[in-house]
């Protein structure tokens, strides 16, 4: 069977639905996001006959109730021939949790599993036919940062002991290898959450402080000894007595080395005062400034120097243009900040750089105002460790003094990279540009742009690593040498080996599972890769010419007996808005047609009388901040009968909106029960509904459409919009009032939504209020000072020119 492929990658998010609809029918390769795609599906704009696939990226994401999910129900009813496959570069992402392989695999109605980790023999082969040149360099830390970090590590641990003593965490997560990582905070906040309102204060704090203590031990490593000290210096400031961890032995000298790195006070003659002195006492002592430098600058600028040593020893028979085009240099670095100070470094000097950083710390600092400044000279210097350097060469080319220019500082693009030439530090002029590259950017394909010869990773990065070999391997030719830049005895190393681990457990974990795992019978491949990166998220391929697969005539006996499932009518009318959440998927999942409209009033129209506005307990809170709950309420209050406000809770969270102790006998209006009364006092008509799960919605919207007529998606969708008239259909309060003498009316100065609608009770018109008695004014308005902002606004003459 011929099939024609148009070669074409759209953004179908830019066009609008007509477009989209021609361009799908027209044919080709589409990507799209999830919101889109559903959509589109919904309202029948897809050919489903046309479609040959649907190639789902990230899919260790999928969940039973996820868009990506709905798309493939949706795909797999209406053709049955195409293919759907799903890609992952997350092992780990897929042994999380009871059965997640199998889960996932369900939601993409896939049956074949092919798993390719780093250590698969055609992998491992392809990959090391042309390694790339390696150089690791271990760079000692400086006895006060290794202090630190060994204090950060035993409060850790002791916080840990204490979370153990709850008895509500998996013990053996509770690590301090596993504490180094994000998913850390997220693992032992998800066995909580469903018990969140029952765990003590003391249980709260101590989750918090390990995110706390994995931030310092973070930022022990990446920030320099000023930058640490401020940060110290907020985490103290905001959070302060409401720690645990600052009460605990080491946390003392936490704070006492951290600042011994950027300053030390000592007397004239040289013996060190433990504390800030008085600005009374100040005589006889001086303000040492240390400002210790971070122990991986000086080797990366060694590094820098070295690349220009083998830059200028070029093959004769290698032009020098030739040479200098292709080497290129890539720093890949943490964050962007990284690498705006490695620049910095290399244009300015360490010394001009921690002098700038320590006077942006002082003008802060008041007690150290005024305070004599010792000599330099006077201290003592301490010898520095020297790198172990590990790699394939052998013998290290003798170091070149450098010259630092005093240039103004390169500023770091928004892409997530920027350029710098090192001829701009006054070095040879073969020397190649140096491109900073910021990992936490995702910046995509940062080595196929910029084509370097030379990496030098500061920051060390799993990901990182996998793609430079992917890129090694799709270039064999090119000279690719890499350098590793690693903290000895670090929390660095340690994270990064852990990472290499987890990877491989996981793939590990998932071959055990391949070989027990129950496939149901309807399924019908999903690739998990540990080299390859994706970054788009849904893949519609479309081809032409392909004939509408035909349904079956026969039914399976092994599908409940043969039985048919009887065909439902029921229908909901749905927000497009509603589709970034998956309600709208499990409704489609009990057997309910979901009409995708634009509405400008609610989120659900069950029937043409009850709309429901959904809020998640987020959502709830934010609402109510900025007001729009108050008009989404009025709003539904005037234009349906029965307006339904529904409050929806995460089924792996507690069901409650706060602990029972922070609940008062008062209206407090910080307080979020008090603000959900005074929402019920003032709209008496507004039904609130709670819900525990999203399923426990659909069956709770399944019961308020029971004996109601179906909604109609035109008449939902005019809602709330006036016509050219100016009429609003549905406005139950026009039946009543004139909607635009009461608008008019709600904008008069002293006129309340308190009072409002006393005014409307009392007066006929516009016109009888303007001739109305003060008195009679006041008492309507409840009280003169109303009154009297009214009555000086009608009676206010018009000025003259």
């Amino acid at each position: 069977m011929s099939q024609l492929v148009i070669e074409m990658i759209l953004k179908l998010g830019e066009f609008t639905a007509a477009e989209r609809a021609e361009m799908y029918s027209k044919g080709g390769a589409f990507l799209v996001t999830s919101r889109i795609l559903v959509v589109d599906m919904l309202n029948e704009r897809v050919p489903f006959h046309k479609v040959a696939g649907i190639i789902v990226n990230n899919s260790h994401r999928m969940t039973e109730t996820c868009a990506e999910a709905f798309i493939v129900r949706l795909y797999r009813s209406k053709n049955k021939a195409g293919y759907v496959r799903g890609i992952s570069d997350q092992a780990r992402g897929l042994t999380s949790g009871f059965m997640k392989m199998e889960r996932v695999m369900k939601s993409l109605l896939v049956k074949k599993l092919n798993l390719w980790p780093r250590f698969h023999l055609s992998i491992a082969t392809a990959l090391e036919e042309s390694p790339p040149d390696v150089v690791d360099i271990r760079v000692p830390l400086t006895p006060s940062m290794l202090a630190i970090q060994n204090a950060i590590l035993e409060v850790m641990d002791a916080c840990l002991k204490e979370l153990r003593k709850t008895n509500k965490v998996d013990v053996e997560d509770l690590t301090v290898e596993n504490g180094l990582f994000k998913s850390f905070d997220e693992i032992v906040r998800m066995q909580l959450d469903p018990i969140w309102h029952t765990i003590g204060r003391k249980t709260k704090r101590l989750v918090a402080d390990l995110k706390t203590l994995r931030k310092l031990a973070e930022y022990l490593i990446r920030y320099d000894a000023v930058t640490f000290l401020k940060y110290l210096d907020t985490v103290r400031a905001s959070e302060g007595v409401k720690s645990v961890w600052v009460f605990a032995g080491p946390a003392h000298r936490i704070f006492e080395l951290a600042k011994r790195r950027v300053y030390q006070i000592v007397r004239t003659d040289g013996e060190q005062v433990e504390s800030v002195v008085k600005q009374a006492s100040r005589a006889g002592v001086e303000l040492e400034v240390v400002a210790e430098e971070m122990p991986k600058w000086k080797v990366y600028k060694e590094i820098l120097e070295e690349i220009q040593q083998e830059i200028q020893s070029r093959p004769a028979d290698l032009p020098e243009d030739s040479w200098k085009s292709e080497a290129r240099v890539l720093v890949a670095c943490k964050d962007e900040r990284t690498a705006w100070q490695l620049q910095r470094f290399i244009l300015k000097g360490p010394e001009e750089l921690m002098r700038e950083e320590w006077n942006n710390y002082l003008l802060a600092k008041a007690e150290l105002h005024g305070m004599t400044l010792r000599d330099k000279k006077k201290s003592r210097s301490k010898p520095q460790a020297q790198p172990q350097r590990k790699g394939k060469r052998k013998k290290r080319p003798d170091n070149t003094e450098q010259q630092v220019s005093e240039e103004p500082v390169i500023p770091l693009q928004n892409t997530g990279a920027t350029d710098m030439s090192l001829e701009d530090v006054g070095a040879s002029s073969l020397v190649p540009p140096v491109q900073y590259y910021a990992l936490e950017s995702d910046q995509y394909r940062i080595l196929d742009t910029t084509g370097p010869s030379y990496v030098i990773v500061y920051d060390p990065d799993m990901k990182f690593v996998r793609e430079m070999e992917v890129f090694k391997a799709k270039h064999p030719q090119r000279r690719l040498k890499v350098y590793f830049l690693f903290y000895e005895e670090s929390t660095e190393g340690k994270k990064f080996e852990a990472s290499i681990q987890r990877e491989t457990t996981a793939f590990e974990t998932l071959i055990r599972q391949k070989a027990s795992m129950i496939i149901p019978v309807d399924q019908v491949s999903i690739q998990i890769i540990g080299y390859a990166f994706v970054y788009s998220w849904v893949g519609v391929l479309q081809t032409l010419d392909v004939p509408s697969p035909q349904a079956p005539n026969s039914v399976s006996s092994r599908k409940a007996g043969g039985r048919k499932n009887m065909e439902k009518h029921m229908q909901i009318v749905v927000d497009m808005r509603e589709f970034s959440s998956s309600l709208p998927c499990v409704l489609h999942q009990q057997g309910m047609r979901i009409l995708p409209v634009t509405l400008e009033v609610g989120d659900y129209v069950l029937s043409p009388e009850i709309c429901v506005e959904r809020k998640s307990i987020a959502d709830l809170y934010a609402s109510f901040s900025s007001g729009r709950l108050y008009h989404q309420a009025e709003t539904m209050t005037r234009y349906y009968r029965l307006p339904v406000l529904l409050i929806e809770f995460s089924q792996d969270k507690s069901f409650s909106l706060q602990s029972a102790n922070e609940v008062g006998d008062d209206i407090v209006p910080a307080n979020i029960v008090s603000k959900m009364s005074l929402l019920v006092l003032h709209f008496p008509r507004l039904r609130i509904v709670w819900s525990r799960s999203l399923h426990a919605t659909a069956e709770l919207f399944a019961t308020l459409k029971s004996n109601q007529d179906e909604p109609d998606a035109e008449r939902a969708m005019r809602v709330g919009v006036p016509t050219e008239d100016g009429l609003i259909e549905g406005d139950v309060r026009a039946e009543n009032y004139n909607t635009t003498a009461v608008e008019m009316l709600r904008r008069l100065p002293g006129v309340t939504d308190a009072n409002y609608r006393t005014i409307m009770d009392g007066c006929k018109s516009l016109a009888e209020l303007s001739i109305m008695p003060f008195e009679q004014l006041a008492e309507l308005m409840g009280g003169q000072r109303p009154a009297r902002m009214l009555r000086d606004f009608l009676d206010a003459k018009f000025p003259t020119l």
